[in-house]
């Protein structure tokens, strides 16, 4: 497996375009659309909490309930289309119709995508008008990727793209996503909004399974804020342009296929983290030798969703009281005089925080140092068992309070 430049058309047959439609905002990339050349099986998750946006109910129907294949995207910012009822219902199919048209496909081929803010009605002058610009601006160039990882931006302050590549049967297999994401970030199930394409041959079965599987160690092992989204949506498009033969089941083919996903959407949700609303740091908290994974996981995502100890970050404070705090009211049942804690940081030498019930001395002069790192790593050693799991957050700062504070009026 190979990284390279690129993003949702590194996949053969798939474009992508990019528009300022006026949705909600005047002066900015606001829509995108990703699109295939041929029809495309289709894996999504979705966000669980109970409130679920418009494109949600779209999406879920079309790819999880009836199990259709797709053609395209579109995916507009600034309204969430949350909140609006069977309006709201009605014009994601109105959106989907007019995509349809323009592209000469079925509407139910056509998935949404909305971000932004929970309650209004869209403006569908500006979405439908929208919509022809991008049916106009199709492209498979490296820069119509990048232009559209820009448009699905809401409060971002950079474009999250991955691309992969790998070989197959001899053919050469192309895996390449972007991702928006910044606030109400704590998905179960999905991130917030993100768009994956692949030219692999696989089942529509085998592709769920894959997206299934590896969400659970990546977009589901993040947080910014400990607030699932209405709107939380992962989409996998696989249109078999590449020519291998057809994943089926398990196996060689179907392992190196899922490496490659995993490798997409741990970037992608490193990326989203660290990114998050005022963020200046990406907080990765391993925990290693635990009794089972999901032990590791409850302890981790406590730790990195931890109000105190993302403030103790951003004021590069090695309080790691508030870890053990943390890991203590999680849920999980441990002995907190069998721990060690390291705090770790590229470039600087480990310092060892913690050891079997009591703080050790160390220099605050370097923990500061090490803490002012654009990422800091928390280990935390359980020393009960083999397993493993790492999740990733950021820092807690005053411009996470003020950004959310007047986001919508």
């Amino acid at each position: 497996m190979e990284t390279v430049n690129g993003g949702v058309t590194l996949a053969k047959g798939f474009k992508a375009s990019s528009c300022k439609a006026g949705v909600k905002y005047k002066d900015r990339l606001d829509m995108a659309m990703v699109c295939s050349d041929s029809p495309c099986v289709t894996a999504a998750v979705f966000t669980s909490n109970i409130v679920k946006a418009a494109p949600v109910l779209w999406d879920r129907r079309i790819v999880r309930e009836e199990g259709k294949m797709t053609r395209a995207m579109v995916i507009n910012t600034g309204i969430a289309n949350a909140g609006t009822g069977s309006e709201g219902l009605r014009l994601c199919e109105e959106t989907a119709k007019k995509a349809a048209d323009v592209l000469g496909i079925d509407k139910d081929e056509v998935l949404i995508g909305s971000t932004g803010v929970i309650g209004p009605q869209l403006n569908m002058d500006a979405i439908l008008s929208g919509i022809d610009m991008l049916k106009e601006g199709l492209s498979d160039t490296r820069e119509a990727a990048h232009e559209a990882s820009k448009a699905i931006m809401t409060t971002d302050t950079h474009p999250k793209e991955c691309a992969v590549t790998f070989e197959l049967d001899g053919k050469t297999i192309n895996l390449g996503g972007m991702a928006k994401g910044s606030g109400m970030i704590h998905p179960n199930m999905g991130t917030m909004i993100s768009c994956i394409t692949t030219d692999l041959a696989i089942s529509a079965q085998m592709l769920q399974t894959a997206l299934s599987d590896v969400v659970r160690d990546t977009f589901n092992m993040i947080s910014v804020d400990g607030d699932t989204s209405t709107n939380d949506t992962l989409i996998v498009m696989a249109n078999g342009e590449a020519g291998n033969s057809l994943i089926t089941s398990g196996g060689a083919a179907y392992d190196a296929f899922r490496e490659a996903l995993l490798y997409v959407c741990r970037d992608l949700a490193r990326a989203l983290a660290g990114d998050g609303e005022g963020a200046t740091k990406l907080v990765t908290c391993n925990i290693i030798n635990a009794a089972d994974t999901e032990k590791a996981k409850v302890l981790a995502k406590s730790v990195i969703t931890s109000s105190l100890t993302k403030a103790a970050m951003y004021g590069n404070d090695a309080n790691w009281g508030r870890i053990l705090c943390a890991m203590g009211y999680s849920g999980a049942k441990f002995d907190p005089d069998k721990l060690d804690l390291f705090f770790d940081a590229k470039g600087c030498e480990r310092i060892h925080i913690y050891h079997d019930g009591a703080g050790l001395p160390f220099s605050e002069e370097k923990a500061t140092d090490l803490i002012k790192h654009d990422e800091v790593i928390i280990t935390v050693d359980m020393k009960e068992g083999s397993s493993s799991a790492t999740a990733w957050g950021c820092d807690l700062t005053h411009d996470y309070v003020s950004i959310n504070a007047d986001y919508r009026s």
